[in-house]
């Protein structure tokens, strides 16, 4: 029987209906309005690019963004038509190049941070006292869990 409330009987945590939680939560979040209007594959290009250990193969895109070779390539070329990235030679090999995020594109995730920041505010000042120190009490494990998610494997 799955546990709507989150934990199990032994106090641990339902990692079904956390999963459902966040799956419900992301489909929400994900349609927020946005004055940047790009297609998901920019934003999480850029966001990879952004919040990354830095610079990227196009190899290495094309994985961590689920796409084909030639898919990522003409992304990226776009991407650097729009000014949002940029090829350099990759120093540590003359054949390869890396993928840099430029100033223009870290805007665009600056500008997206703050529209979703602005539509969330009222909707959590909704919540009681007690949910909104809830979410404040797992921000800590959530970004130790995004973290766990980034480590390679």
């Amino acid at each position: 029987m799955k546990n709507t409330a989150g934990s199990g009987a032994d106090g641990g945590l339902d990692v079904d209906a956390f999963t459902s939680a966040l799956e419900n939560f992301n489909r929400f979040y994900i349609r927020l309005p946005m004055l940047e209007k790009l297609p998901f594959t920019t934003l999480s290009v850029l966001d990879t690019l952004a919040f990354g250990d830095g610079p990227m193969r196009l190899s290495d895109l094309a994985r961590t963004e689920q796409v084909s070779q030639p898919g990522i390539t003409q992304l990226v070329t776009r991407l650097e038509r729009d000014g949002l990235v940029e090829r350099r030679p990759d120093p540590s090999d003359g054949r390869a190049v890396l993928v840099h995020i430029t100033e223009a594109g870290r805007s665009i995730g600056r500008s997206r941070h703050a529209d979703r920041t602005r539509h969330l505010a009222p909707l959590i000042a909704q919540l009681t006292p007690e949910q909104r120190q809830s979410i404040a009490e797992a921000l800590p494990a959530l970004a130790r869990l995004a973290e766990l998610g980034r480590a390679p494997r």
